[in-house]
This record gives structure tokens, C-alpha cells and sequence, in this order.
């Protein structure tokens, strides 16, 4: 009920205004998506970005990126130069005008840029506001123009010459700020990645990468541009279709660039850009291009009665499987969805990539009839294959019906209906499922055990793997169906949990699952809901103290600390006693006999030191502990240990599942033989 009586605090006070950059530091997750690695990483992305569009605007052909020892980066590039004059609207340096001034910069007005991926114009004041430190380099009309910034954007002075030079350009180094990050630690590893996509989407650009704490360099220089992009991400597969169809063409103002190439593999990477950023989530281009794809196959496999007549056409699924296919646009006007760019809106774009790839694929598949010829089998086959699985489901979901059977036998839900809250344990086996049954928390944990192991998806189609029981009471659990029927919003646990023992067999039970989900259930993994459960390897137990080591070297930390202690207290008693004995007059020829200790030594042999009192047990497997030590150790949202499965780098997450886990065996040996040097304590 509303006070009428109370008094208004509400007012024009209460009002809050945000001036210069702390609007950014306040909401950093509106302008770089969080502060975790991610929200991290993208700094560099936003000053790389700005010196790409001076590659695009054809000024630049080199770019530099060092990772400094100190935890700084610079990042360089030889194009024209943040102009360094005065700016009339503001009365500042345009330098500093771009440097601490939201929406100000080149990209606006059509006369700086005519193809930008900075479109919001927040690239390097974002930066700027979020560093701790910044220095902005810029070699301009023979001179050498600097300007640092500190905490957060406020200039530490003003804008000096301080030497002569005949290049030109830009370089912005910057301190990311502790205080708003979770992290300050850069990934080698990701940036490398996004630089080595960079360069592959901008013809004949130099691209450097030093990392100074590793004292590694890297350059890239490409001149096949997206062709050798997509000749890359397909190295370790099995091609179907020779030479990649490439297609690159300007409609008015706009650049559309397109390459094509099938593989034996049941899955599609599709990798789209807008000017040169990543759009994840797709957008319009995406849109344009399936639709011509389909249209195109389905025409040219008419035509040439590759497809019986009274069959369907192709699916938009159908044509998809094995694809890998790279769409890159570049156009005046882009609207993206976000400042972090993650998907294209302009509507005028379906029409223009569908119309370019209509074209200029038909002309392939026309020149191309053998190669054609083999990717219409191929689609077909997924046609066939997709029938097959649709008319399984249909029987695996009456015989659900007709038993009145919704939810596997095995599984043991939770009694909460409220996804956001419930979490699905996946365990190894019947023992450990045992343990977890009785440990759990029934209001918001299920355990679903699997017998054995599942299924290798990375080389089945739907149809077979509906034929598994296991992948089948795993996708029933989880609610959201499969394929066509796919809904995320039916999905029942917001925490899916895999637990596996800390052996070799559980390894690959975990690398299974892992692959089940990257290719059948992505959205899971980019939504954070998978998760891999950290059982301890030891229980370390001195009287009543217990103490769980979830490896070995902290299982040698624990038993020397321990061991520490003992000696300390030990010597604590000898002296106290000495002291006593002196009291009253009586000597003894060793003092450290006044002690006795009850012996009961059960350290293991490769302990770093022996502890009397002290047990060590070492866990084989999950069915060894019993439903009080699983709860305590691995299941109680207080104490537990869970690593959220994250997919930065689709690129290489692709490769890696194609490797390891594809039919071709020269490539996994290789694999192997390359990382067995760095596997340690092998149980096997």
C-alpha cells in the first residue's frame, strides 16, 4: 500500500550525471561486453581496430602489437596519424579530443573514413578510460607528438613535441586498470589468433606480434586473403571440393568477399565479418549468403536431375554439413548490435551478398561439374541422413509416450522446477552415481550416471546417435531436444556438470561429453552452462583435522606444511619440559626423550616428509569416496571446485575436435607425439 505521507526524496538531486569517461567505468560491460578476460582482450581489439581501418582506407601496411614485460601493450601501425591540430567544437587537440571524448573521431562524417569497423567512435577513449596508464604516440608532419593520460582518462599533461622523424602514424600504449579488470593478464595465445584473422582479412598488411615475457615473435602476410583463410581452418581436414570457390566483388560503395569449401565433416564453421570485425552472432550478410547457397545448389541439382523428382529440396541443414565457409563485407554505414559489434543489422545487406554469391557460385558449379557433382552427394546424403534421424526421434518419442515415460529411469532429478537454480551432475558409472544420489541436495541437483563410454559424435549424424541409449537419456534430461526440435528455452539446468574420475578413463569420458555438446548443444557452452566437476585426488587426515589436495604438488605442500608445524610444536614441548626440569633440579642427558609420540606413520612412499599421526588415502575414483566426502569435496556449492567450460576461440576449439577426435589417425599422432612431452604423472 502507498504511503501518501511519505516524504519525497525523489528529485532533481537524486538525478546523477556522468561526465567525460566515468559513465564508462562505471558500466564498463556496455561498451566491452564485462571485465573479465574477454572485456580485457577487447581493448586491444578497439585500438587494433582503428589501425585496420587505416589499412582499409589503403594509409597503412603495417601494424605492430607488443605484449610488454611490465603488463602493458602498444599497439602500432604507420598510417596517417591521429591528427594533432586544434578542434574547434571542442578547443582541444584533436588528439585529445579522441582520447577522452565519447563518440568523437574520424568515422562519422564520411570524409576520415569511408569503411570503418569503429563505427561507434568509443574505440580508444573506452581504452583510455578503462587504463590506469596511457600514452598516445603520434609521428605527424615530421614531428614526433606525445600525450599521456593517467587514471582513467584525465591528460597528465599537454600535447609536446618531442622530436623530429620521416614516418608517420599512431602508437597507444596502455596500463589496463587493476581496479576495474578481474584480471590483468593478457593471453598470448588469443591475441596471436585475433591478429593471424586479422591478416588473413586484410590483403597485404604486414602484421607483427612480439611478446617480450616470452621472447617470441610472430609476423603474418597474406595474399590470398579469406581463400587462404578458409585453406586454413580446413589444413587437417578432408577436403571434398577443389579449388575454394572465392569470390570478391564491390556493389557501389560496398565490398563483398566470399569463400567456400566443403569438407568430409558433419559440422559447418561459417565465420562472418563487417569491416573486419567478427560477428558472432551473424546478422544480415549470414542471412544473404544462406539463402543463396541453398538456392544455388538446389537449382544446379534440378537442373542436372541430381535429385530425384519426387524428392524434397535441400534444406538449409542439409547444405550446411561439412561447410566451412569465411563471408567478409566491408561497407560505409554499418549497424551493429552493440558496441561489441557482435552481429550486423543492416537490412540492405541480405540482398547484396545473396545476390553476389548467385551469381558467381552457379558459375562455379558450372565450371566446376565434378567438384559440383560431389557436393550435391554430399547434401544429399545429409538430406537422407536428416530424414533418417527425424523419423528415429519420432520413435524414440512415442515409445516415450506409449511407456508414459518423460524423463529417464536413470536419472534422479531435483525436486526444483526453476532452471536457473538446478544443476545436472553427469557421472561416471553406477558406483560414483550411487555416492551422488545419496550426497546430493534433492532440491536443486540431479544425477544422471552414464554406463561406460558415450558415443564419439564428431564422426555420427543424428539418426546413429539416437540409436545410443546414453546420448539419448542425456538429451531427455536435458529437455531441450535436438536438431529441428532444438529450443534452449526448454532447457532444464542452468549448471550441467560433468564428474569424472581423475584417470585416463575418465579423461576420455569428459573429452566425449565435451565433444557431444560443442557439436550438438553450442549454445550450452556459449551461454556458460557446462561445467567440469574437481574431485580431490587426496585426503590428507592428521587427528581430526582433514585436509583435500586436488593434486599432487599441493598434496606435497600440504603434508611439508604439516610437517613444519609438527617439528615447531615438538620443539615447543622439549623446550617447555627442559624448562621445567631445570626448575626443580634434575637433569637428563637428552632432552628431546622427555617427548613420547605415538607413532602411526601410513604416509605414502613419495611423500617430501613423514608426519607421525598422519593418513594419506588417494582417490582412484569417485565410487571410492562415500556421499559425505562427495558432497564435502566436490558437490557443496561452499566448497566446491567447478571449471566453467568456456569457447574463446571457435577457430581452434573446431580444429582441436577435428583432430583429436575425427577418423583421420595422422593427425591425432602427430598431436600426440607433439604434446606427450608435456603430460605429467600419467595414471593409466
Amino acid at each position: 500500500m502507498i504511503d501518501k505521507n511519505k516524504k519525497n526524496t525523489y528529485d532533481a538531486s537524486s538525478i546523477q550525471v556522468l561526465e567525460g569517461l566515468q559513465a564508462v567505468r562505471k558500466r564498463p560491460g556496455m561498451y566491452i561486453g564485462g571485465t573479465g578476460s574477454a572485456g580485457l582482450h577487447h581493448l586491444i581489439w578497439e585500438v587494433v581496430d582503428n589501425a585496420i581501418d587505416e589499412a582499409m582506407a589503403g594509409y597503412c601496411d603495417s601494424i605492430g602489437v607488443i605484449l610488454h614485460k611490465d603488463g602493458s601493450v602498444s599497439v602500432s601501425d604507420n598510417g596517417r596519424g591521429i591528427p594533432v591540430d586544434r578542434h574547434k567544437q571542442t578547443g582541444k587537440s584533436a588528439l585529445e579530443t579522441v582520447m577522452t571524448i565519447l563518440h568523437a573521431g574520424g568515422k562519422f562524417g564520411g570524409s576520415g573514413y569511408k569503411v570503418s569497423g569503429g563505427l561507434h567512435g568509443v574505440g580508444v577513449s573506452v581504452v583510455n578510460a578503462l587504463s590506469s596508464y596511457v600514452r598516445a604516440e603520434v609521428r605527424q608532419n615530421g614531428k614526433i607528438w606525445v600525450q599521456e593520460y593517467k587514471d582513467g582518462g584525465h591528460p597528465a599533461g599537454a600535447l609536446k613535441a618531442i622530436g623530429t622523424t620521416t614516418e608517420t602514424g599512431t602508437t597507444i600504449t596502455f596500463v589496463p586498470d587493476p581496479e576495474i579488470f578481474e584480471t590483468v593478464e593478457f593471453s598470448f595465445t588469443a591475441v596471436l589468433d585475433r591478429l593471424r584473422q586479422q591478416s588473413y582479412l586484410t590483403k597485404g598488411v604486414k602484421v607483427k606480434l612480439v611478446d617480450e615475457k616470452g621472447n617470441r615473435v610472430y609476423a603474418f602476410y597474406f595474399e590470398g586473403g579469406i581463400k587462404s583463410y578458409v585453406d586454413h581452418l580446413n589444413h587437417s581436414k578432408q577436403k571434398i571440393n577443389e579449388p575454394i570457390f572465392y569470390v570478391e566483388k564491390n556493389e557501389g560503395s560496398t565490398n563483398v568477399e566470399i569463400a567456400i569449401q566443403y569438407t568430409d565433416g558433419y559440422s559447418d564453421n561459417v565465420q562472418t565479418f563487417a569491416n573486419n570485425i567478427h560477428t558472432p552472432e551473424g546478422g544480415t550478410h549470414l542471412t544473404g549468403f544462406r539463402l543463396a547457397l541453398t538456392r544455388a545448389l538446389n537449382d544446379y541439382a534440378r537442373k542436372y536431375t541430381l535429385i530425384k523428382e519426387n524428392d524434397g529440396n535441400l534444406t538449409g541443414d542439409d547444405v550446411r554439413e561439412g561447410l566451412t565457409a569465411v563471408i567478409s563485407v566491408k561497407l560505409p554505414s554499418p549497424q551493429f548490435e552493440g558496441q561489441t559489434k557482435a552481429k550486423l543489422g543492416n537490412p540492405e545487406m541480405t540482398n547484396i551478398v545473396s545476390g553476389v554469391l548467385s551469381e558467381y557460385f552457379s558459375y562455379y558449379l558450372e565450371e566446376n561439374p565434378n567438384e559440383a557433382k560431389k557436393i550435391v552427394g554430399k547434401c544429399s546424403l545429409s538430406a537422407r541422413a536428416r530424414l533418417a534421424a527425424r523419423a528415429a526421434r519420432d520413435t524414440v518419442i512415442r515409445k516415450g509416450a506409449l511407456e508414459g515415460m518423460t524423463l529417464p529411469g536413470k536419472l534422479s532429478d531435483c525436486s526444483s522446477k526453476n532452471p536457473e537454480i538446478s544443476e545436472l551432475y553427469i557421472v561416471e558409472g553406477d558406483s560414483a552415481g550411487g555416492s551422488a544420489k545419496q550426497g546430493r541436495d534433492r532440491t536443486f541437483q540431479a544425477i544422471l550416471p552414464l554406463k561406460g563410454k558415450i558415443l564419439n559424435v564428431e564422426r555420427a549424424r543424428l539418426d546413429r546417435m539416437l540409436s545410443s541409449d546414453e546420448i539419448k537419456a542425456l538429451i531427455i534430461a536435458l529437455g531441450t531436444g535436438i536438431g529441428e526440435q532444438y529450443e534452449l528455452a526448454k532447457l532444464r539446468y542452468h549448471r550441467i556438470i560433468i564428474m569424472t574420475d581423475a584417470d585416463v578413463d575418465g579423461a576420455h569420458i569428459r573429452t566425449l561429453l565435451l565433444t557431444f555438446f560443442y557439436r550438438q548443444f553450442p549454445d550450452l557452452i556459449n551461454n556458460g552452462y557446462i561445467y567440469i566437476a574437481q574431485p580431490p585426488l587426496y585426503k590428507i587426515q592428521k587427528g581430526r583435522e582433514k585436509l583435500y589436495a586436488y593434486s599432487d604438488a599441493e598434496k606435497d605442500e600440504i603434508v611439508a606444511e604439516l610437517s613444519q608445524k609438527q617439528a615447531a610444536g615438538t620443539k615447543k614441548q622439549v623446550d617447555e619440559l627442559a624448562f621445567a626440569v631445570k626448575e626443580i633440579g634434575v637433569e637428563a642427558e637428552n632432552e628431546e626423550t622427555l617427548v613420547e609420540e605415538e607413532v602411526t606413520d601410513e604416509t605414502t612412499e613419495d611423500s617430501p616428509a613423514k608426519v607421525s599421526g598422519m593418513s594419506i588415502q588417494r582417490y582412484k575414483g569417485l565410487g571410492e569416496m562415500n556421499p559425505e566426502q562427495l558432497w564435502e569435496t566436490t558437490m557443496d556449492p561452499e566448497n566446491r571446485i567447478l571449471l566453467k567450460v568456456t569457447l574463446d576461440d571457435t577457430e581452434k576449439a573446431d580444429e582441436v575436435f577435428s583432430v583429436l577426435m575425427g577418423e583421420d589417425v595422422d593427425p591425432r599422432k602427430r598431436f600426440i607425439q607433439t604434446h606427450a612431452v608435456n603430460v605429467k604423472n600419467l595414471d593409466i
